[in-house]
């Protein structure tokens, strides 16, 4: 087994590590103050080929694997988790479906002004109704004419507001359940979308996240992706490689979480000595860094089962787990360390607590994760053979 990285794999590494921590860390909190969405930094990032890294060249992205693409955003959820999750639903949930289900018409049409950055987007699932249970959906469409009419209503949606493009499921008969939602690329710039104020956010403030209403929005029949009725194949398809990308901020911010913690406990000196030479921290240290590699190396076997085209719903769902469920104790850890310095916003590590809380819940919450790995298993337990 080759546990290397590429030449390229490598020089993207160091490229984004070094655009995350010169440019996008020294704003981070002065962003998470304010709640401003940091168009500068995307359209930076837009030059660099970052925000069509999973688009294929032949559509204006970068045509990156799926690794380069986790790599990325680990580094930029080291110095700023609301600009990797951003960036984040802007590759992953947005243009990958378009990538695999849409026409060759809409492809050619939309993915290249989201891949070069003309423009941003995002994916609309979650209701006030349907979070987790996404066949119970209430967002209705009908056809008429050459178009599909919308109306519902959204909510938790990253980057509405500020991106044009969405990818949005609706129901045609919430009686079908899930055989009755279809999928579509919604432009959000029409009167028929009416974005709600941004939600005031325990953490990833500068990332914008808002509720959306849908009036008869119109949207033309060539920006159905796939066939009507395929709607919920194609978000549990997405969700698989999306969660990829939670995994991997949530593994930078936890690596930034370390880091700030063995700095500080090597220069903090409590009876006589720095705290990292105390059993109680030096151990807990050693786990903390041991957990965090157990949940990135999962997450980038991941990257490499995506890439060989195979079925990776239980292995992104073990990915998604274990890194955000580690990241949650690392960080909860660091500010332990920290003592009363953590609890202050003086000091990085109390964003990184606000920041990482989420990443459990969003885009499958650990207990979704947990349904998908045990049907996963029963499923194996009723192939096997019998000892």
């Amino acid at each position: 087994m080759d546990f290397g990285f590429s030449e390229q794999q490598l020089m993207i590494r160091q490229m984004v590590r070094e655009f995350a921590r010169e440019r996008v860390a020294p704003g981070a909190r002065e962003r998470d103050e304010s709640g401003q969405f940091p168009w500068d930094i995307f359209k930076e990032m837009a030059g660099l080929g970052l925000l069509g890294m999973v688009t294929p060249e032949e559509y204006g992205g970068s045509g990156l694997d799926v690794l380069s693409y986790l790599i990325s955003i680990e580094e930029l959820a080291w110095a700023d988790a609301s600009v990797a999750v951003g960036l984040s639903v802007h590759n992953s949930v947005c243009q990958w479906p378009i990538v695999h289900f849409g026409s060759e018409e809409l492809k050619r049409r939309v993915l290249p002004p989201l891949a070069q950055g003309e423009v941003l987007g995002g994916i609309m699932l979650t209701e006030p109704d349907a979070g987790s249970d996404l066949a119970s959906l209430s967002t209705t469409y009908r056809r008429v004419g050459d178009e599909f009419v919308l109306s519902g209503a959204k909510m938790w949606i990253t980057n509405a507001g500020i991106a044009k493009y969405f990818v949005i499921l609706a129901t045609r008969d919430k009686s079908l359940g899930h055989r009755g939602i279809s999928a579509f690329v919604l432009d959000a710039e029409q009167p028929g979308v009416l974005v709600d104020p941004p939600e005031k956010k325990m953490g990833l403030r500068s990332s914008v996240t808002a509720g959306v209403t849908l009036e008869e929005a119109r949207v033309p029949v060539e920006n159905l992706l796939g066939k009507e009725g395929e709607g919920f194949k194609i978000a549990l398809a997405t969700l698989d490689h999306s969660r990829l990308g939670i995994a991997a901020q949530a593994i930078g911010i936890a690596q930034r979480a370390l880091d700030e913690s063995l700095r500080y406990a090597k220069e903090r000196v409590q009876f006589g000595k720095p705290i990292i030479q105390h059993q109680a921290i030096g151990f807990r240290l050693a786990d903390m860094d041991t957990e965090l590699e157990a949940a990135r190396w999962l997450t980038y076997r991941a990257a490499w089962l995506s890439e060989r085209g195979g079925n990776i719903s239980r292995t992104s769902a073990q990915a998604k787990l274990l890194a955000t469920e580690t990241a949650n104790r690392i960080c909860n850890f660091a500010v332990q360390v920290f003592g009363g310095y953590g609890y202050s916003r003086e000091y990085v590590v109390e964003r990184l607590y606000r920041d990482v809380r989420v990443t459990t819940v969003y885009e499958g919450t650990s207990e979704v994760q947990r349904m998908v790995i045990a049907r996963a298993l029963e499923r194996l337990a009723s192939t096997a053979p019998e000892c």
